[in-house]
């Protein structure tokens, strides 16, 4: 017998000790979980076919499930702005989350392939990987990138996300956000520091910004990673506001003090005509 709160396989118990999962409870769990989330996929496909919505006994008849469950994948649903119910009639229909989730994926697949034409460009200019980043709860997130020709290869894939202030493509991304969102940004996503170069504090960070601003795109020199330089520029949209950024990435040798603004042009150029193409327009 074991004392009370000792602790057996993480789980806390009394006097009458608990038995760990067994892989037979284990399995059924997750077998439960996925079984919820198909239930729930198949309701949000029923309200697809039936636009003018649909009761809790309607679905709880068409799915074959009792009307208790029926219910509670309703309500977690509901209140998660994937489906709406109106309180009068009692209707099921589909909420605006699933509207702002399909147009998100429809522009960052609209946005990826109108991209891709500028990142070759750039790789075939620069002999550099490229890569295309959005921003996306306080992070830079790789969406799309090309290697570089020959051996160097960088590590960088597409979905990675990294804190905007150490890297090219975030302080691109994050260049013309008001001072006020970048405090509140940074001090969401703090970081350690990964390198002497890596940039801690906030006045350095706004120095950095605005320096950014003045050249028409970013640098990161061995900030997030020792003996890697990036540059990157901001891509706008019609509505002004940056919706991505272009980045190349290099070694320090490859990105030299002297080759550095050669490719910030190019880097800089792609990201223009990407944004006239979006209906964006440069400040300058």
């Amino acid at each position: 017998m074991r004392p009370p709160g000792q602790r057996q396989n993480g789980i806390e118990t009394d006097d009458q000790a608990v038995k760990p999962l067994s892989k037979s409870d284990k399995t059924s769990a997750g077998f439960a979980a996925v079984t919820s989330v198909e239930r729930a996929l198949t309701i949000l496909e029923l309200l697809v076919a039936k636009r003018q919505g649909l009761t809790t006994s309607d679905i709880s008849r068409r799915m074959r499930l009792p009307k208790s469950s029926t219910s509670y994948l309703l309500r977690t649903l509901v209140a998660r702005g994937y489906v709406r119910r109106d309180p009068h009639t009692g209707m099921h229909t589909l909420g605006t989350r699933l509207l702002s989730l399909g147009g998100q994926a429809m522009q960052d697949m609209a946005l990826r392939e109108a991209a891709m034409p500028h990142l070759r460009q750039v790789v075939e200019r620069t002999r550099l990987g490229a890569h295309l980043a959005i921003l996306d709860h306080g992070d830079a997130v790789y969406i799309e990138r090309i290697e570089a020709p020959g051996f160097i290869k960088m590590a960088i894939w597409v979905g990675q996300r990294v804190a905007p202030q150490v890297t090219a493509v975030g302080k691109a991304l994050i260049s013309q956000l008001e001072r006020s969102k970048v405090q509140e940004m940074a001090a969401e996503r703090r970081i350690q520091t990964v390198t002497p170069k890596t940039i801690l504090s906030l006045p350095h960070l706004f120095e950095d910004l605005a320096a950014t601003r003045r050249r028409g795109y970013a640098i990161e020199d061995e900030e997030h990673a020792a003996g890697v330089r990036c540059v990157a520029a901001p891509v706008v949209a019609a509505s002004g506001e940056v919706v991505a950024a272009i980045g190349v990435i290099g070694t320090v040798s490859q990105l030299s003090d002297e080759y550095l603004p050669t490719v910030g042009g190019i880097v800089r150029s792609a990201a223009v005509k990407l944004s006239a193409q979006l209906g964006g327009r440069y400040s300058r």
